[in-house]
Formats: structure tokens, C-alpha cells, sequence
């Protein structure tokens, strides 16, 4: 889950940056995302870096619902 939130809220922060995005969607977004996933016991560096592009590729996809 660390590292979804993690992933989530960089690219959140980049479509703010980005003027994509209000502020006040950064939290609604990471919260989406991070309801979404389901923890993995024991990840093992592949499933970290997996869920990470997960997580960024999900924050576009549901930055574009959110316009």
C-alpha cells in the first residue's frame, strides 16, 4: 500500500503541477486509487515496482473522469 499511496500522490502532484487538476483533487484522487488496491503479503520488488506504474497509469485515468 506504501507504495501505492506513494506512486498515487507524485503523479497527482504532477497533474496539479500540470494545472490538470485542483488542488483539492489530489487527496480525492490518492483515496480512489488507494481503495482500489488490493495489499499484497510479502511483495517482492517486481510487485512493488508493478503496483507503482499501476498506481500512476490509475491517477490519469481517473484524473480524466474528474474533468
Amino acid at each position: 500500500m506504501t507504495a501505492v499511496l506513494n506512486a498515487a500522490n507524485e503523479q497527482a502532484v504532477a497533474l496539479f503541477l500540470e494545472e490538470k487538476i485542483r488542488f483539492m483533487q489530489i487527496p480525492e484522487l490518492i483515496e480512489r486509487i488507494c481503495t482500489k488496491h488490493n495489499s499484497i503479503n510479502h511483495p517482492t520488488l517486481e510487485d512493488i515496482l508493478h503496483v507503482d506504474q499501476w498506481a500512476r497509469q490509475a491517477v490519469l485515468e481517473q484524473a480524466l473522469a474528474l474533468v
